[in-house]
Protein backbone atom coordinates (compact mmCIF):
# COMPACT_ATOMS: atom_id res chain seq x y z
CA UNK A 1 0.00 0.00 0.00
CA UNK A 2 1.17 3.56 -0.78
CA UNK A 3 2.00 5.58 1.97
CA UNK A 4 1.04 8.37 -0.46
CA UNK A 5 4.25 10.58 0.48
CA UNK A 6 8.07 11.61 -1.05
CA UNK A 7 11.12 11.06 0.46
CA UNK A 8 11.18 14.53 1.48
CA UNK A 9 7.86 14.84 3.52
CA UNK A 10 8.04 16.13 7.37
CA UNK A 11 6.38 13.88 9.60
CA UNK A 12 2.88 14.70 10.18
CA UNK A 13 1.49 16.78 13.37
CA UNK A 14 -0.17 15.20 15.74
CA UNK A 15 -3.41 17.07 15.12
CA UNK A 16 -3.34 15.69 11.20
CA UNK A 17 -2.41 12.30 12.36
CA UNK A 18 -5.14 12.05 14.32
CA UNK A 19 -7.50 13.39 11.97
CA UNK A 20 -6.42 11.09 9.11
CA UNK A 21 -6.89 7.91 11.66
CA UNK A 22 -10.54 9.69 12.62
CA UNK A 23 -11.18 9.55 8.86
CA UNK A 24 -9.96 6.10 8.56
CA UNK A 25 -12.34 4.75 11.57
CA UNK A 26 -15.35 6.86 10.16
CA UNK A 27 -15.75 5.56 6.48
CA UNK A 28 -14.65 1.74 8.08
CA UNK A 29 -17.87 2.57 10.17
CA UNK A 30 -19.93 3.90 7.44
CA UNK A 31 -18.93 0.91 4.92
CA UNK A 32 -19.87 -1.81 7.51
CA UNK A 33 -23.51 0.61 7.92
CA UNK A 34 -24.21 0.24 4.44
CA UNK A 35 -22.95 -3.42 4.23
CA UNK A 36 -25.60 -3.79 6.90
CA UNK A 37 -28.50 -2.20 6.17
CA UNK A 38 -28.10 -4.16 2.27
CA UNK A 39 -27.88 -7.13 4.53
CA UNK A 40 -30.58 -6.54 6.01
CA UNK A 41 -32.63 -5.22 3.00
CA UNK A 42 -31.96 -8.78 1.49
CA UNK A 43 -32.93 -10.42 4.56
CA UNK A 44 -36.22 -9.17 5.16
CA UNK A 45 -36.85 -8.98 1.05
CA UNK A 46 -37.89 -12.37 0.08
CA UNK A 47 -38.06 -11.49 -3.47
CA UNK A 48 -34.43 -9.73 -3.17
CA UNK A 49 -33.08 -12.87 -1.31
CA UNK A 50 -34.18 -15.18 -4.57
CA UNK A 51 -32.01 -13.44 -6.41
CA UNK A 52 -29.09 -14.38 -4.39
CA UNK A 53 -30.06 -17.75 -3.37
CA UNK A 54 -32.50 -20.13 -4.92
CA UNK A 55 -33.93 -23.76 -4.37
CA UNK A 56 -33.51 -26.51 -7.08
CA UNK A 57 -37.02 -27.72 -7.85
CA UNK A 58 -35.51 -30.81 -8.45
CA UNK A 59 -33.53 -32.04 -5.58
CA UNK A 60 -34.62 -28.68 -3.28
CA UNK A 61 -30.90 -28.27 -2.60
CA UNK A 62 -30.63 -24.24 -2.06
CA UNK A 63 -27.79 -22.56 -3.22
CA UNK A 64 -26.66 -18.90 -4.29
CA UNK A 65 -27.40 -18.04 -8.28
CA UNK A 66 -25.53 -16.34 -11.14
CA UNK A 67 -26.03 -12.87 -9.21
CA UNK A 68 -24.45 -13.92 -6.23
CA UNK A 69 -21.16 -15.39 -8.07
CA UNK A 70 -21.33 -12.11 -10.25
CA UNK A 71 -21.53 -9.91 -7.16
CA UNK A 72 -19.01 -11.64 -5.46
CA UNK A 73 -16.14 -11.60 -9.18
CA UNK A 74 -17.21 -7.65 -8.63
CA UNK A 75 -16.54 -7.57 -5.06
CA UNK A 76 -13.05 -9.27 -5.74
CA UNK A 77 -12.42 -6.99 -9.11
CA UNK A 78 -13.35 -3.62 -6.69
CA UNK A 79 -10.51 -4.41 -4.50
CA UNK A 80 -7.81 -5.21 -6.75
CA UNK A 81 -8.43 -1.91 -8.59
CA UNK A 82 -8.60 0.20 -5.67
CA UNK A 83 -5.56 -1.47 -4.57
CA UNK A 84 -3.66 -1.00 -7.53
CA UNK A 85 -5.38 2.19 -9.19
CA UNK A 86 -5.65 3.89 -5.33
CA UNK A 87 -3.19 6.78 -6.32
CA UNK A 88 -4.57 7.61 -9.86
CA UNK A 89 -7.99 7.69 -8.90
CA UNK A 90 -9.62 11.28 -7.31
CA UNK A 91 -11.23 10.95 -3.74
CA UNK A 92 -14.51 10.73 -4.84
CA UNK A 93 -14.16 7.97 -6.99
CA UNK A 94 -12.23 6.00 -4.35
CA UNK A 95 -14.74 6.55 -1.98
CA UNK A 96 -17.20 6.01 -4.31
CA UNK A 97 -16.05 2.80 -5.26
CA UNK A 98 -15.66 1.41 -1.67
CA UNK A 99 -19.09 2.12 -0.61
CA UNK A 100 -20.04 0.27 -4.23
CA UNK A 101 -17.71 -2.67 -2.53
CA UNK A 102 -19.64 -2.46 0.84
CA UNK A 103 -23.20 -2.41 -0.33
CA UNK A 104 -22.00 -5.41 -2.44
CA UNK A 105 -20.29 -7.39 0.13
CA UNK A 106 -23.77 -6.71 2.14
CA UNK A 107 -25.64 -8.46 -0.93
CA UNK A 108 -23.14 -11.40 -0.97
CA UNK A 109 -22.90 -11.80 2.87
CA UNK A 110 -26.75 -12.05 3.37
CA UNK A 111 -26.12 -15.60 1.88
CA UNK A 112 -24.35 -16.48 5.14
CA UNK A 113 -26.91 -14.42 7.33
CA UNK A 114 -29.65 -15.91 6.42
CA UNK A 115 -28.73 -19.80 8.22
CA UNK A 116 -27.95 -17.97 11.63
CA UNK A 117 -30.60 -16.44 13.86
CA UNK A 118 -30.83 -12.69 14.21
CA UNK A 119 -29.82 -12.37 18.10
CA UNK A 120 -26.69 -14.57 17.35
CA UNK A 121 -25.76 -11.91 14.51
CA UNK A 122 -26.09 -9.00 16.87
CA UNK A 123 -24.19 -10.86 19.90
CA UNK A 124 -21.32 -12.23 17.36
CA UNK A 125 -21.49 -8.70 15.93
CA UNK A 126 -20.56 -6.93 19.19
CA UNK A 127 -18.08 -9.61 20.64
CA UNK A 128 -16.20 -8.91 17.00
CA UNK A 129 -16.58 -4.96 17.69
CA UNK A 130 -14.80 -5.64 21.26
CA UNK A 131 -12.25 -7.93 20.14
CA UNK A 132 -11.47 -5.59 16.87
CA UNK A 133 -11.47 -2.69 19.55
CA UNK A 134 -8.60 -3.81 21.54
CA UNK A 135 -6.43 -5.54 18.71
CA UNK A 136 -6.61 -1.79 16.84
CA UNK A 137 -6.16 0.22 20.17
CA UNK A 138 -2.88 -2.25 20.96
CA UNK A 139 -1.46 -1.81 17.48
CA UNK A 140 -2.25 2.18 17.91
CA UNK A 141 -0.23 2.04 21.11
CA UNK A 142 2.14 -0.69 21.01
CA UNK A 143 6.38 0.40 20.93
CA UNK A 144 6.34 -3.48 19.28
CA UNK A 145 7.59 -3.62 16.00
CA UNK A 146 4.63 -5.36 14.39
CA UNK A 147 5.83 -6.37 11.06
CA UNK A 148 6.88 -9.77 11.95
CA UNK A 149 3.91 -10.14 13.07
CA UNK A 150 1.98 -9.09 10.79
CA UNK A 151 4.19 -11.24 7.97
CA UNK A 152 3.54 -14.26 9.80
CA UNK A 153 -0.51 -13.63 9.98
CA UNK A 154 0.07 -13.44 5.99
CA UNK A 155 1.70 -16.88 5.92
CA UNK A 156 -1.20 -17.89 8.02
CA UNK A 157 -3.86 -16.20 5.91
CA UNK A 158 -2.59 -18.31 2.76
CA UNK A 159 -2.92 -21.39 4.90
CA UNK A 160 -6.46 -20.76 5.32
CA UNK A 161 -7.47 -20.25 1.97
CA UNK A 162 -5.70 -23.71 0.97
CA UNK A 163 -7.24 -25.64 3.92
CA UNK A 164 -10.66 -23.39 2.76
CA UNK A 165 -10.20 -25.19 -0.68
CA UNK A 166 -9.08 -28.65 0.77
CA UNK A 167 -12.25 -28.51 2.57
CA UNK A 168 -14.57 -28.03 0.41
CA UNK A 169 -14.05 -31.40 -1.10
CA UNK A 170 -13.42 -32.89 2.37
CA UNK A 171 -16.35 -31.54 4.42
CA UNK A 172 -14.55 -31.87 7.20
CA UNK A 173 -16.42 -30.34 10.39
CA UNK A 174 -13.23 -30.75 12.18
CA UNK A 175 -11.05 -29.39 9.77
CA UNK A 176 -13.82 -26.39 9.86
CA UNK A 177 -13.53 -25.81 13.54
CA UNK A 178 -9.71 -25.51 12.94
CA UNK A 179 -10.15 -22.96 9.92
CA UNK A 180 -12.44 -20.60 12.19
CA UNK A 181 -10.51 -20.59 14.91
CA UNK A 182 -7.43 -19.78 12.92
CA UNK A 183 -8.95 -17.23 11.15
CA UNK A 184 -10.21 -15.14 14.63
CA UNK A 185 -6.52 -15.43 15.34
CA UNK A 186 -4.96 -14.11 11.99
CA UNK A 187 -7.56 -11.48 11.37
CA UNK A 188 -6.89 -10.07 14.95
CA UNK A 189 -3.66 -10.31 14.88
CA UNK A 190 -4.18 -8.51 10.92
CA UNK A 191 -6.27 -5.70 12.69
CA UNK A 192 -2.67 -4.81 15.27
CA UNK A 193 -0.37 -5.01 12.26
CA UNK A 194 -3.03 -3.07 10.05
CA UNK A 195 -3.84 -0.58 13.02
CA UNK A 196 0.46 0.55 13.66
CA UNK A 197 0.55 0.37 9.67
CA UNK A 198 -1.85 3.27 8.76
CA UNK A 199 -0.35 4.82 12.35
CA UNK A 200 2.54 5.17 10.05
CA UNK A 201 1.30 6.14 6.95
CA UNK A 202 -0.70 8.91 8.98
CA UNK A 203 2.68 10.34 10.58
CA UNK A 204 3.71 10.45 7.16
CA UNK A 205 0.79 12.49 4.95
CA UNK A 206 1.41 15.23 3.37
CA UNK A 207 -1.30 17.05 5.28
CA UNK A 208 -1.66 19.62 2.65
CA UNK A 209 -2.53 17.32 0.10
CA UNK A 210 -6.31 17.08 0.56
CA UNK A 211 -6.66 14.15 -2.02
CA UNK A 212 -3.77 12.00 -0.99
CA UNK A 213 -5.62 12.32 2.90
CA UNK A 214 -8.58 11.31 1.16
CA UNK A 215 -6.90 8.04 -0.56
CA UNK A 216 -4.96 7.22 2.31
CA UNK A 217 -7.78 7.30 4.35
CA UNK A 218 -10.21 5.30 1.95
CA UNK A 219 -7.63 2.55 2.17
CA UNK A 220 -6.82 2.08 5.56
CA UNK A 221 -10.94 1.93 6.30
CA UNK A 222 -10.90 -0.73 3.24
CA UNK A 223 -8.39 -2.20 5.05
CA UNK A 224 -9.80 -2.30 8.54
CA UNK A 225 -12.82 -3.00 7.34
CA UNK A 226 -11.77 -6.35 5.33
CA UNK A 227 -10.42 -7.47 8.91
CA UNK A 228 -13.58 -6.59 10.71
CA UNK A 229 -15.94 -8.53 8.39
CA UNK A 230 -13.75 -11.75 8.13
CA UNK A 231 -13.43 -11.76 11.49
CA UNK A 232 -17.10 -11.57 12.06
CA UNK A 233 -17.92 -14.60 9.36
CA UNK A 234 -15.41 -16.47 11.33
CA UNK A 235 -16.55 -16.28 14.88
CA UNK A 236 -20.18 -16.16 13.34
CA UNK A 237 -19.09 -20.01 12.38
CA UNK A 238 -17.98 -20.82 16.24
CA UNK A 239 -20.39 -18.71 18.11
CA UNK A 240 -23.71 -18.64 15.35
CA UNK A 241 -26.92 -20.36 16.63
CA UNK A 242 -28.44 -21.89 13.25
CA UNK A 243 -31.74 -21.06 12.13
Amino acid sequence: MSRFGTAGSVSARPEVLNAFMRGIYSWMSVGLLATAAVAWATLSTPAVMGLVLSQNPETGAVGPTMLFWGALIAEIGLVFYLSARISKLSASAATGLFMAYSALNGLTISVILIAYTTASIFQTFLVTAGMFGAMSIYGLTTKRDLVGMGAFMMMGLFGIIIASVVNFFMQSSALNFAISVIGVLVFAGLTAYDSQKLKDMGEMIPADDETAVRRGTIMGALTLYLDFINMFIFLLRLMGNRE
